[in-house]
């Protein structure tokens, strides 16, 4: 028996012994096994994968802590300490940091399901829900961040313009 995974240049081929037949115990525990073994392949494959995009995103991570300390240093030296980025810069800062959080929230989630590995999935939208709230979480602390960010800003501007109001 002959068959082609979707999407694959290759084949599998099954062969049962000639001895038994194609509906015999043997061969059907010989199919199983030969299933088992193709579904580890799959597994190695993707964990494989899973290892390079994880390389790639290593990589990716430490050049962006490069930039963000680049950055800061920037920041530091040109304008001192408690300035804030312009509004294009910090929405895109934001929406880098939030996707950057989901992501790790995944891998997190992928590294610490229990039964991801064990083969039955009940929690499965456990996992889901969870994975939902820390999103929203990710979402909501961005947001009192923001307006934390704001509330500062109004408190500088407030002090600046009574110290004003005071010289004259």
């Amino acid at each position: 028996m002959a068959c082609r995974p979707p999407g694959s240049g290759s084949y599998t081929v099954v062969i049962i012994p000639l001895r038994t037949g194609l509906y015999s115990l043997d061969a059907l525990r010989f199919y199983l096994w030969v299933k088992r073994l193709k579904d580890l392949e799959k597994e190695k494959d993707a964990l494989s994968s899973g290892l390079e995009v994880l390389e790639k995103a290593r990589l990716w991570y430490l050049q962006r802590l490069e930039e963000n300390r680049a950055r800061q240093d920037n920041i530091e030296t040109k304008t001192g300490v408690g300035s804030c980025p312009g509004g294009a810069a910090e929405a895109r800062s934001c929406l880098l940091r939030s996707r950057i959080q989901r992501a790790n929230g995944f891998l997190g989630s992928v590294m610490s399901e229990p039964n991801v590995t064990s083969g039955s999935n009940p929690s499965l939208h456990d996992a889901v829900a969870v994975s939902d709230l820390r999103w929203h979480n990710t979402v909501l602390t961005q947001e009192v961040s923001e307006k934390n960010r704001q509330i500062s800003t109004l408190k500088l501007e407030k002090d600046a313009l009574v110290e004003k109001l005071q010289a004259h």
